[in-house]
């Protein structure tokens, strides 16, 4: 691993068998998983380049169960790793070799539907698209999609502040959630936000969404429903440079129209993609631009027309319209599946994720190309074009010595460019440990102390999956924040102020 990660308690892993135990007595069953091929499992997330086996996973069916195993970690000092389906591509879940991974698959049920109020009630285990396909019949979905919607769970969104492709004009994860169950590492169960659309008092729900489980173990969501729209028409149009299709971007937004979604592929990932689904991707462009309207049938015939003449006029060379819902669904399916079709071009590949201003994407394209020479190793591109949302695949073999970490270099520059040119390190991977020691590349010092001061306020004893987020953790007391043990201050005798 050249990840550094916490260095692990020796006193904690010679009491294993203690913890297991104890892990027992709250989950019976089988839901404490000790052998070494059960915790392998979950050696990883999705960023599959780093990985380390837990020292024990455990597997609560109830909220009562994370209460309890989280006030016995924090008696015992053991640290706790959340974890939901483990798709997270920013390392989010990658456990420690001396902590306790808590998954929170079995927490998996639609708790309730509520159409009147458009809200759906779910525990963190259940998929993203699971949601959708339960209010569907009743002409509703959930608008969060990412790629991995099939898989992905509500909680490890809630986490990472997951986006997807209908983002652009429908939100993040934080903009469909409003309201969520807490637990924190003290075992108290709490309740923050509402289905009111604007709760009074401290916007604590913007604080624990994205907060990657580092202040508490999510147990429950409410989420908002929105009405299916009367008509949806995507638009596939094929460019002879990438930056015409970049141009095209900054133009349809410029002109006031948000779409749906807008979704661009340079030509090494339009290629595996037709290969890994073929539906009739251009073959003979150097990008691809999918163009999502959505709304009443006339506006969406007008802004069609709108976003063609747009595309026409940088260069656009193919222009297809979808005739129907199928054929809507097909333009998405190559995009939807662009990331495991990339595994075609390469044994591994690195996915990036950071945010840039949308008019810069001409420039960073090309820039990125030109790293592509400097580095020795190909990229391909699958991104939210309409909200500057970078995903380059780095493909190499870790099976090569020296391309993991030629890779990691690679995408660290790229990160570095998005800061330059006014963007930020992500826009819905979440920071995790790939981008953690990048961190001082937007925050200054300050910043980052105040950003721990909230994890403090949160988890004093800083057991909530650390080795994430913070390139240096400093011990609360560091930071000027006075521990009461069971009402003891230290040194009581000093004057307080």
């Amino acid at each position: 691993m050249t990840l550094k990660m916490p260095e692990p308690k020796p006193d904690i892993l010679a009491r294993r068998a203690e913890i297991v135990a104890a892990l027992r007595a709250i989950v019976p069953g089988e839901g404490v998983i000790d052998d070494l091929d059960g915790r392998r499992a979950y050696e990883s997330d999705a960023l599959t380049a780093y990985r380390q086996i837990p020292l024990v996973v455990v597997l609560p069916d109830t909220k009562e169960q994370v209460a309890a195993i989280l006030v016995w970690c924090r008696d015992a000092g053991v640290r706790v790793v959340p974890r939901g389906s483990g798709t997270s591509l920013s390392g989010g879940a990658l456990p420690l070799e001396d902590g306790v991974l808590l998954g929170l698959s079995k927490l998996n049920r639609i708790l309730e539907i509520d159409y009147d109020d458009r809200v759906a009630i779910v525990q963190p285990g259940v998929t993203n698209l699971a949601i959708t396909r339960a209010v569907e019949d009743r002409g509703f979905y959930y608008a969060p999609d990412p790629s991995s919607q099939i898989a992905c769970s509500i909680g490890g969104n809630v986490a990472e502040n997951s986006g997807g492709v209908h983002c652009l004009k429908y939100g993040l994860t934080t903009n469909n959630v409003l309201a969520v169950e807490l637990v924190t590492i003290d075992g108290e169960i709490v309740r923050i936000g509402g289905r009111a659309l604007d709760p009074g008092g401290l916007d604590l729900l913007g604080l624990i969404v994205g907060s990657e489980g580092l202040l508490g173990v999510v147990t429950e969501v409410t989420v908002r429903l929105l009405a299916t729209p009367e008509t949806a028409k995507a638009l596939l149009m094929g460019f002879a440079t990438v930056q015409g299709a970049g141009q095209a971007v900054a133009e349809i937004i410029a002109a006031g129209i948000i779409p749906a979604g807008m979704e661009m592929m340079d030509r090494p990932a339009i290629h595996c993609a037709e290969a890994f689904v073929r539906v009739g991707y251009p073959l003979d462009v150097d990008a691809l631009l999918i163009v999502e309207l959505d709304g009443p049938e006339a506006e969406c015939t007008y802004l069609a027309d709108e976003v063609a003449a747009i595309a026409r006029r940088n260069g656009a060379t193919t222009l297809r319209a979808s005739r129907d819902e199928q054929e809507r669904v097909a333009f998405w399916a190559g995009r939807k599946a662009a990331f495991p079709a990339t595994g075609q071009l390469a044994p591994d590949y690195y996915c990036m994720d950071g945010t840039i201003p949308r008019r810069r994407l001409p420039e960073v394209l090309q820039r990125m190309d030109r790293m592509s020479d400097d580095f020795g190793l190909k990229v391909a591109n699958v991104f939210h074009a309409g909200d500057g949302n970078l995903h380059p695949l780095i493909l190499y073999d870790a099976n090569i010595p020296g391309q993991l970490e030629r890779a990691e270099a690679f995408g660290s520059a790229i990160l570095r460019l998005c800061v330059e040119v006014g963007g930020v390190l992500t826009g819905e991977h979440g920071v995790g440990v790939e981008k953690r020691d990048l961190m001082p590349e937007m925050f200054s010092e300050n910043d980052l102390a105040q950003q721990q001061r909230v994890k403090c306020a949160f988890d004093p004893d800083l057991l909530l999956n650390p080795g994430k987020v913070f390139p240096t953790l400093h011990r609360c007391a560091e930071l000027g924040r006075v521990h009461v043990h069971r009402g003891q201050v230290p040194h009581p005798d000093l004057p307080r102020f």
